[in-house]
């Protein structure tokens, strides 16, 4: 990894704050918060520089609570991890809700805020002014619950744990063996797997029961009918309306099935299998053995550096700085909560990605994805404030998912085989023709939950089914696993720990197939387009932000047709 640099002064300069600084307790943070709020502006160039001590301040709290919350995630079976984030929870969040607002009541109210100049600063007034109107002193001690009770999600599935062969292996670790050619094998584990998870059914129906209901009292108290309405505004859609939200899920089931059936028959075919069973999904259709991309998490760190490498060096470089300064943790382990993301780091300036890897093509495209996100946090670390890096999730996924399939070019990093090469590139082409029926699956299904909050859980698992079977291939068979089908959607994090951030993963996979597109027609103006898209963090629309990038910020049912035929073409050619 010679040929590649450590990126430098990404941390940002305390001149607010004392060097020494750490955050303990609330009693010591909340006389720099005082200061603030007593700090009298008399220019727009003492309001400028009021920002800049807020966002200060806000990035180290923001630092502090991403380290705990990472940590207690590596190591869940560690009390001491545990109590730090729930201590921040409890005793510190609660009362930094209250003089936030404050905060933003008095940049709003200064008359010199007017003054401030660019797209940016009103992209980010818009921001502030929607979080004054949603903000409700009674939501603190609920939104403290809701906290409290959305890390019970990690908890429970860190503790998944199956014995296949008399060895103890976590579900990711025993996902591998679906990919395996030994059909008999390959029907165990899934039943192993889909068994355990079943076994807290009941635990995770209750937890989703008190979330939903302490959600929609959030909702109520600030004035809305439904916590659907709600979380569109509070996750800052300006851009698109809850009637596009719908018609994204009509536009993926016009014309995503036809696809996903052809999919099917072709491995239904290629299996030479009567019945298509959800443990036939992840191994190879011609019956070779799984791929495998890399030996070790340090092999992937090194390909990945390597690959990125050939898209741009300052790609490469990212991932080589976050190696450098550890700010990966990418192996699988007992007592480690499942899933993966990227985190950024507000003061470092250096993001921290944290995945389940077992050594598969799976954790391939999850290391690619969450390096597309890590790459966003470089991009906009030259960016004023943080409030101009929280850029909206259809912008951060269109980070990630375009990078699944830019990176995947040079996949040949990973595979010297050109046989293999194209088997992962197959692989990875299904995996997009199927996330867009999933997600809007995912949403359909929130949109439910949270506008019949009162419904039972025998209610909720017909719905589910209902609403699967809409976007699901019909040749794909469930017959004696209806009772592992009718809770599958238990398996996704995202419905317990961060409710309707889904529908963005649709909208930025549009997105990610137009860009890979305009690379195929032009590699390095695409590569251009894309990072300067990044660059601009949440200071332009989002449909503005798309065009950056040259593509369209659209899901009608014709540029999802044009997008799906285009990807199936590609399918077909290999």
């Amino acid at each position: 990894m010679q040929n590649y640099s450590e990126i430098s002064g990404l941390k940002i300069k305390r001149n607010f704050l004392p060097q020494d600084f750490s955050v303990t307790t609330w009693e010591l943070l909340e006389p720099f918060y005082s200061t603030l709020l007593k700090t009298t502006i008399n220019n727009s160039e003492e309001l400028k520089i009021w920002i800049k001590n807020r966002n200060e301040i806000d990035s180290i709290v923001s630092e502090d609570f991403a380290w705990r919350y990472i940590k207690m995630n590596c190591n869940t079976a560690d009390e001491s991890l545990s109590s730090s984030f729930e201590y921040f929870i409890q005793n510190i969040e609660p009362k930094l809700s209250p003089i936030t607002n404050e905060l933003n009541k008095k940049f709003i109210e200064c008359s010199f805020s007017n003054d401030l100049e660019g797209s940016a600063y009103k992209i980010y007034l818009r921001s502030i002014k929607r979080s004054i109107e949603l903000f409700r002193q009674e939501n603190i001690p609920l939104f403290l619950e809701i906290n409290t009770l959305q890390q019970e999600y990690g908890k429970v599935c860190s503790e998944m744990l199956v014995k296949i062969d008399n060895k103890e292996y976590t579900l990711q670790q025993a996902a591998k063996f679906l990919e395996n050619s030994n059909r008999n094998l390959r029907k165990e584990v899934y039943e192993t797997i889909a068994s355990r998870r079943y076994l807290d059914k009941e635990k995770l129906d209750e937890l989703l029961n008190k979330l939903i209901k302490l959600r929609h009292q959030v909702a109520l108290n600030s004035g809305y009918t439904n916590f659907r309405d709600y979380m569109h505004d509070e996750l800052g859609r300006f851009d698109y309306t809850v009637q596009d939200c719908l018609s994204f899920h009509e536009s993926i089931k016009k014309n995503s099935l036809s696809i996903l059936d052809f999919l099917a028959d072709e491995r239904k075919k290629e299996l030479s299998v009567q019945e298509l069973f959800p443990y036939d999904l992840e191994v190879d259709a011609s019956g070779k053995d799984a791929l495998k991309p890399f030996e070790n998490s340090l092999q992937l760190i090194e390909k990945t550096i390597q690959t990125f490498g050939k898209l741009n060096p300052f790609i490469a470089n990212c991932i080589f700085t976050m190696h450098k300064n550890n700010y990966l943790d990418l192996d699988s382990r007992k007592n480690k909560a499942p899933g993966g993301f990227n985190y950024p780091l507000m003061e470092s300036g250096i993001p921290f990605i944290y995945m389940n890897s077992v050594g598969s093509q799976k954790d391939l495209v999850t290391m690619v994805h969450e390096g597309g996100h890590a790459l966003h946090s470089f991009l906009c670390n030259d960016l004023e404030i943080s409030g101009f890096k929280n850029t909206p999730m259809e912008v951060a996924e269109l980070a990630s998912m375009s990078m699944e399939l830019l990176s995947m070019e040079y996949w040949d990093v990973f595979f010297e085989n050109k046989e293999e090469l194209k088997r992962a590139k197959i692989d990875q082409l299904e995996k997009v023709l199927e996330t867009l029926p999933w997600v809007a699956a995912i949403d359909k299904f929130q949109h439910w939950l949270y506008l019949n909050p009162t419904h039972s859980n025998t209610e909720r698992e017909n719905k589910w089914n209902e609403i699967y079977d809409e976007f699901s291939s019909s040749i794909i068979s469930f017959k004696g696993y209806q009772n592992f089908k009718k809770n599958m959607w238990q398996k996704q994090l995202h419905i317990y720990e961060v409710p309707f951030y889904y529908i963005e993963y649709g909208i930025a996979q549009l997105g990610a197939i137009a860009i890979w597109r305009n690379f195929k027609l032009n590699k390095e103006k695409s590569i251009e387009q894309y990072m300067n898209a990044l660059k601009l963090g949440y200071s332009k629309t989002i449909k503005e932000i798309y065009s950056t990038a040259g593509i369209k910020f659209d899901f009608s049912p014709a540029y999802v047709k044009e997008l799906a035929d285009f990807v199936k073409s590609e399918y077909e050619k290999l």
